[in-house]
């Protein structure tokens, strides 16, 4: 079974880390002419290795001057095996074990030491480098192969290397082309024909022609036009290959080295992050609002730090909230790079624990739950400081790192005790039982109220709980129980009728016989108010058109049922006799002014008894009912 894995360089300016490459690939890694003028890697550089048996790896060669530290991080971010080059006849140098540091920070957790240029020193001095590589690797915690003496000159090593970095790769965690699709950017350019090109390197999932993509930030969304893997055109681009998208639609100008391509609307960008943040001892105490550089994936951002004690102390690890000056993409389980502000130093690394914390509280909680939790464990702490809105179970992949694979049997590991699905979304059962008890309260002080009408609409119910799904979820719920009874729009307790209070029939009775004098005139709400209170009469009328007994006509007129029967009964016999009628001939048969005739015409045309055409009326299809 075929393998591919990344292999990044690492080391000092000047160590032999490109020629190192071009020995093992035959491909010169320096592609500015400023690059090969200076004699220093600048940029990435790019190159495929064919290890055999079926395992392959991109090699991204970063620049070791510190004055391109930000590049190196950009190419060291997700990296299965690191090569790091110390030079013989330099050893360790401060580039060196800055390289290193930000490798631990990353989280490699393989890696090959080369010592190169071995051709310029003598054995005993080669012995003393050996020795002093071998002490400063083995306090890592990244796993090192044994130094491999190398020499781009005569070639010696270069066996030995590809063995190393073979059994290295056997080490390296194999990347799932199942998940969702992420391939932080690197290169932006043009090509007729193709239009805007990325590249970068394909960290999870897969990515085909045709396939639906967006970048972040920013939110651009095409289609991929065509797909090339070091540099040749395939269907389908894999985990771990240096990979390039022509993004047609896309204007070059809008993209940089920092954006991210995606293919599933689970990914955010984010503006803020939760973290665990490591300092190196020789670094400077982080305090509130400190300003970092934050490099996650191939983006550099500024970032404030809010401590979640009083600040995080040099050499030791805490929570902070990251405040960012500019959006990136992030996931649970992401590392990052900090580097101080001024001068810029590399001072830590972190990794995040929640890509998109909430507002309130300003400072992080919870953090190392869900930094070192399992799954589910690390669900429900998310769960319990979700509040209303609940957890929706659609962002778990991202906001959890959760494999997509996983997500059905990690939620139904974090439900129960404590935790409910409700509506696609984890909401701790607190939550609902406070969301059902405040349902309950809200429809028995509506009944309380308005006592006529049927039930409380459900839009305003819905309003009680500040989050709509988890509304619904309680709704449907408390109508299984038979708690509550949904009927179209409105809910009502299980229990409760209209009624009227002895005083409201005494009312009833004189809106009753109000209607049934007005006969084909009815009565407006303010004439019925004539009648009885006026905060009564618009309330006893709704009731007894719910009871149909009434009906209403236009927004606000009244009709006896009866009486509004025959006068419809009369106009459609008028309107069929004729064939079409004009509101004029319609007068002299009912006898009703244009004031009250027009009214009860548009109503006749809603109900279908009569059709509009111009200034005439016909008979409607709803007419037919009536025979």
């Amino acid at each position: 079974m075929s393998r591919h894995i990344v292999i990044g360089t690492a080391g000092h300016v000047d160590h032999g880390k490109t020629a190192l490459v071009k020995q093992l690939t035959g491909i010169d890694t320096d592609r500015w002419e400023e690059e090969k003028r200076r004699g220093i890697t600048i940029d990435l550089g790019f190159a495929v290795l064919d290890l055999g048996d079926g395992l392959t790896a991109s090699i991204v060669d970063v620049p070791g001057h510190e004055d391109f530290v930000r590049n190196m991080v950009a190419g060291a971010t997700g990296v299965d095996v690191a090569l790091m080059v110390v030079a013989a006849d330099e050893g360790i140098m401060p580039q060196t074990a800055e390289h290193l540091a930000i490798l631990e920070f990353l989280g490699v957790q393989t890696g090959v030491v080369v010592v190169s240029k071995a051709d310029l020193v003598d054995e005993e001095w080669l012995e003393l480098v050996l020795g002093d590589v071998a002490g400063r690797m083995g306090e890592s915690p990244v796993h090192w192969e044994p130094p491999v003496v190398f020499s781009a000159i005569t070639g010696k090593g270069k066996t030995e290397l590809r063995r190393a970095l073979a059994q290295a790769a056997e080490r390296a965690v194999q990347r799932s082309t199942d998940d969702l699709f992420r391939m932080p950017v690197d290169r932006v350019f043009s090509v007729a024909g193709a239009g805007t090109v990325v590249t970068g390197t394909t960290w999870s999932g897969s990515i085909a022609t045709g396939d639906l993509v967006r970048v972040l930030p920013g939110g651009g969304r095409t289609r991929v036009r065509s797909v090339e893997v070091h540099g040749q055109s395939r269907e389908r681009a894999e985990p771990g290959r240096r990979t390039a998208l022509a993004l047609p639609g896309l204007g070059k100008g809008k993209l940089a080295r920092g954006c991210v391509v995606v293919a599933d609307d689970a990914w955010q960008e984010s503006s803020t992050l939760d973290v665990l943040l490591t300092l190196l001892p020789e670094a400077r105490a982080l305090t509130q609002r400190s300003r970092v550089r934050l490099h996650v994936g191939t983006a550099e951002v500024m970032a404030r730090v809010t401590p979640a004690g009083r600040e995080i102390a040099p050499g030791s690890t805490g929570a902070a909230r990251l405040r960012l000056e500019k959006p990136l993409v992030a996931r649970w389980g992401d590392r990052g790079v900090v580097r101080s502000y001024s001068p810029v130093t590399t001072v830590g690394g972190c990794v995040v624990v929640d890509p998109w914390p909430p507002p309130r509280p300003r400072r992080p909680v919870h953090v190392v739950d869900r930094a070192v939790a399992g799954p589910a464990a690390r669900v429900r702490a998310f769960v319990e400081t979700a509040g209303h809105r609940g957890l929706p179970i659609s962002h778990l992949p991202v906001r959890a790192g959760i494999h997509p694979g996983d997500l059905e049997s990690v939620v139904a590991q974090a439900t129960g005790d404590g935790i409910e699905n409700a509506a696609a979304r984890l909401v701790a059962a607190t939550v609902v039982e406070q969301a059902r008890a405040a349902t309950l309260e809200a429809l028995a002080g509506y009944h309380q109220q308005h006592p006529l009408e049927p039930g409380m609409p459900r839009e305003l119910l819905r309003s009680v709980v500040t989050s709509p799904e988890l509304a619904d979820h309680v709704h449907d719920r408390l109508a299984r129980e038979g708690r509550v009874a949904i009927e179209g729009g409105t809910a009502r307790l299980a229990d409760f009728r209209p009624r009227l209070s002895d005083q409201q029939a005494v009312w009833m009775e004189r809106v009753r016989a109000a209607l049934t004098a007005a006969g084909s005139r009815g009565r407006t709400g303010a004439e019925l108010a004539d009648e009885v209170p006026a905060e009564a009469a618009l309330q006893l009328a709704g009731y007894l058109v719910r009871q149909h007994t009434a009906v209403r006509v236009g927004k606000d007129r009244y009709y006896d049922r009866s009486a509004l029967d025959r006068l419809r009964d009369d106009i459609v016999d008028e309107v069929g006799k004729l064939g079409r009628a004009t509101p004029a001939q319609l007068r002299k048969r009912t006898g009703l002014t244009r004031k009250y005739l027009i009214p009860v015409l548009e109503w006749l045309d809603g109900a279908g008894y009569t059709v509009r055409e111009g200034d005439t009326r016909r008979v409607g299809p709803a007419a037919s009912r009536l025979q």
